[in-house]
């Protein structure tokens, strides 16, 4: 690998200078002042890598530090070795980087929003997770199932396309790591919230509705509930596929403390019904995929905004699919379905050294990622695409971000 191979520099740059003050960080026992890798050294190293699909490995990001040209655009003093990359995480503090991350958020440019969601209160904040997972120890491969891993944790903001918080925790969803009990602790005033069937929970949404906020969430096929209002739909409503809107009570067969405790709306929408393929007991495909439960053809979300429309509401929920296409990204194109520390200081300080690519991309292009700048990024970080072919995609993007506003004008 040479210098001319890599990506990137000039946008690590400018963050090496929001990382500079974290320089010293984890040397306080370092008696005789001979530390090799400092913190800031060691997110410049993880961002290098996410510019540069080659870099997959902790061998090959040893292997770029001893290239001068990129100790000296990079600002990093000596080439690391192995063992100090591995475990040198331990001393550092993962959230020392949100202010760096705070400081991106206010440089992101400002996107409109589709018009169908102007009237919506707060900010849209889509929620979900994901399973990250590394092969911990040889041990523990050879007398374990499959890999260990860590879940994390999403919420992402429509606005400004990209994620506003994030957690990790351990692999199982279920108690503190059940992602209804992470977002449960993550709840502020004034967002609209945006989740799958996962998180339909009465006392979730109770707690949602009494933080001052809102949510659309989708319910399991198999809710039993009872029909208060039946509520006359409009042509719009018609046309987005809605075949009913209620106001309805749910949990009546639970504790009071169970049951919703404000109005509960209730939205049908058609939708294609899926047949689950997979083994009963195993709930995995032939392939090595996942089966997630089967739908009968009938979306039901519900919602504590009993006055917006329904043709809204559920373009909203659809729109619920940005985040699994920025997981796919994030995973994927930006390679952080490997992580290259196992140890959960490292794990973390990844993570959000892939939100910090995520924002200066969005800095970068202006625009909200299409699937077609998704290819051509990826493309250019590969080293398959020039700058001009990026440029030329991006100015596409906005004409035609400025057409469809005029055209909705």
């Amino acid at each position: 690998i040479q210098p001319q191979d890599l990506q990137g520099f000039k946008r690590l740059q400018r963050v090496a200078q929001l990382l500079a003050h974290l320089h010293q960080v984890g040397c306080h026992r370092d008696k005789a002042h001979n530390r090799e890798l400092h913190f800031d050294d060691y997110v410049l190293l993880m961002l290098l890598a996410m510019f540069n699909p080659i870099l997959d490995s902790l061998r090959t990001l040893q292997r770029v530090s001893d290239l001068e040209e990129v100790r000296q655009r990079l600002g990093i003093r000596h080439r690391i070795s192995l063992g100090s990359f591995s475990e040198s995480c331990r001393v550092f503090k993962p959230e020392l980087l949100d202010p760096v991350v705070a400081q991106l958020w206010k440089e992101l440019p400002a996107h409109q929003r589709p018009d169908l969601f102007q009237n919506l209160p707060g900010r849209i904040t889509l929620v979900d997770g994901t399973v990250i997972r590394t092969l911990r120890t040889v041990a523990e491969a050879m007398w374990l199932k499959g890999h260990a891993g860590w879940r994390l944790h999403l919420q992402f903001d429509v606005d400004a396309h990209v994620p506003s918080s994030l957690d990790i925790t351990a692999p199982r969803n279920s108690g503190k790591s059940d992602e209804k009990n992470v977002l449960r602790k993550k709840l502020e005033a004034g967002h609209t919230y945006v989740m799958d069937r996962w998180f339909a929970q009465f006392r979730l949404f109770n707690d949602i509705h009494n933080a001052d906020s809102h949510y659309v969430c989708r319910l399991r096929d198999n809710s039993v509930y009872t029909v208060l209002e039946d509520r006359p739909l409009t042509q719009a409503a018609r046309a987005a596929g809605v075949v009913s809107d209620q106001i309805v009570l749910l949990g009546q067969d639970r504790g009071k403390e169970d049951r919703p405790d404000h109005p509960l709306r209730l939205i049908c929408v058609t939708c294609t019904p899926h047949h689950k393929r997979a083994n009963s007991k195993t709930k995995t495909l032939a392939h090595g995929g996942t089966a997630g439960p089967p739908s009968d053809g009938l979306l039901r979300i519900a919602t504590d905004m009993t006055d917006l429309p329904t043709d809204i509401l559920s373009f909203l929920f659809a729109y619920r699919w940005t985040i699994e296409v920025f997981i796919r990204f994030f995973k994927q194109i930006l390679g952080n379905r490997k992580l290259l520390s196992t140890k959960p200081e490292g794990i973390r300080i990844q993570i959000a050294a892939g939100i910090i690519c995520c924002m200066l991309l969005a800095i970068l292009t202006g625009v909200k990622p299409t699937k077609q700048l998704h290819l051509l990024m990826s493309l250019y970080l590969s080293g398959w695409a020039s700058v001009r072919e990026v440029e030329r995609e991006i100015e596409k993007e906005r004409a035609r971000q400025l057409r469809a506003a005029q055209k909705k004008s």
